[in-house]
């Protein structure tokens, strides 16, 4: 039976707003007090010292943080952001360098490319899962290559075992930015451990948080190491620590302090009961939503399995006869919270059409290390651009606490909306 749309002046599905998400609890202000009660907030110095590596939480968390994610090296950040950045650096990037990586992503993993004055080449996605295509990757290598940059995006594992293969057969260098799929596995592994550096964010809005900050992870000594120095002053450690590889040994403060890391060591034992909820309550919302026309839910490949950072939906705006503002604008009216159009397509902010991002000349794109044509019009990536600009849409899981309650009303939303779909047009 059809019922009016709120839309209209119709009554709203759901009218209850569920809280605000959040992981944190009393193990976390426990946590926390015992830092403050020690007086030691932070215990980094910036030269080789015993403390070059931190205080004993930072030094806890990173060691309980590579035992849960099975690799010989955790370390930690202040900022996923400054994870990238490091990662790009411990790699050998030099000036002039590309670095393949999706458009789909936060600006962050692209600029992390351009600090170390290389520079971004952006390959298309997967309609499905939204990742990198591991086939547009191999089509945009150039004798200029120095590493693909693969984005488990929404939660999902890119297609690792195809971009090792690409790395493998051209002698590049592959990083993970799992800052959205904590947790989640990808043939058996850990997303964000089947790279030579990959990492998380441990941003507010994340599946676990510090409130800011980032876990890089790899099984390579010699990154580690050259993570560890990067994070902290490298310049000024490399001489006494006996490090003779000066390549990017620009260091930074990128240290994550105690309090950070005590919450994120009660954090960390929560993670795999927070992926379970979101996976159980995102399987209820495909559950209800299956066989709703022009509605294609999000896929899994085999061997995988989903984080959920955000729920995402492709609409066949043909087949339905109605725009995707005009779909969004009922589900909002219905009482959605959360409701997202598009994603973002990096190659078309304004840094990358009128390439200029140091200074106001063109650097790095004019730069004698760089004096060729790299193209970021429009139609480099039409698969990521036609989703963007005509029918992607997101539920953002992470940002309410939500129950199986929650997802039954929101399916009662969509369906509502779906029965009313001539009432749209």
């Amino acid at each position: 039976m059809k019922t009016k749309l709120a839309l209209y002046g119709g009554e709203a599905t759901i009218t209850n707003i569920p809280p605000p998400y959040s992981p944190l609890g009393a193990e976390e202000c426990q946590a926390v007090q015992k830092v403050m009660e020690s007086g030691v907030l932070s215990q980094y110095l910036g030269c080789w010292h015993e403390d070059f590596y931190g205080g004993p939480q930072v030094q806890a968390f990173e060691k309980e943080a590579a035992d849960y994610f099975q690799v010989k090296h955790a370390v930690t950040v202040n900022s996923w952001t400054s994870g990238l950045i490091a990662a790009v650096g411990a790699i050998g990037t030099e000036p002039g360098d590309e670095i393949i990586v999706s458009p789909w992503t936060m600006c962050a993993s692209a600029t992390a490319i351009l600090h170390w004055n290389a520079i971004p080449v952006f390959a298309d996605i997967e309609p499905d899962t939204f990742n990198i295509c591991p086939k547009s990757v191999e089509n945009s290598i150039t004798e200029h290559t120095k590493a693909i940059l693969a984005i488990d995006i929404f939660g999902h594992s890119a297609n690792m075992k195809a971009l090792r293969d690409i790395a493998t057969k051209y002698n590049l260098k592959l990083i993970s930015d799992s800052a959205q799929a904590p947790g989640a596995m990808a043939d058996n592994r850990f997303a964000g451990t089947l790279a030579d550096i990959g990492g998380f964010s441990l941003n507010y809005h994340k599946h676990i948080h510090t409130g800011e900050g980032g876990i890089i992870v790899t099984d390579n000594d010699e990154y580690a190491e050259r993570l560890q120095l990067i994070r902290n002053h490298a310049e000024a450690v490399v001489k006494e620590k006996g490090v003779t590889n000066l390549s990017n040994m620009l260091g930074y403060n990128f240290r994550l302090g105690e309090l950070e890391c005590a919450i994120g060591r009660e954090q960390l034992k929560k993670l795999p009961y927070l992926v379970k909820q979101r996976q159980k309550l995102a399987s209820q919302l495909k559950e209800q939503l299956s066989g709703l026309p022009g509605l294609k839910l999000p896929l899994t490949r085999d061997n995988y399995d989903h984080a959920y950072y955000v729920f995402p939906l492709v609409l066949d705006i043909k087949r339905l006869g109605v725009t995707r503002a005009r779909i969004c604008s009922a589900l909002e009216a219905e009482g959605i919270q959360g409701i997202g159009q598009g994603y973002i397509n990096l190659h078309l902010l304004p840094m990358y059409q009128e390439k200029i991002a140091y200074g106001s000349h063109g650097f790095p794109w004019n730069a004698d290390f760089c004096k060729r044509d790299v193209d970021y019009t429009k139609g480099i990536c039409p698969v990521a651009e036609e989703l963007q600009d005509n029918s992607f849409i997101y539920l953002a899981m992470c940002m309410f606490d939500y129950e199986i309650e929650d997802m039954m009303n929101i399916a009662a939303a969509f369906k509502k909306v779906w029965n009313n779909l001539e009432a749209l047009k």
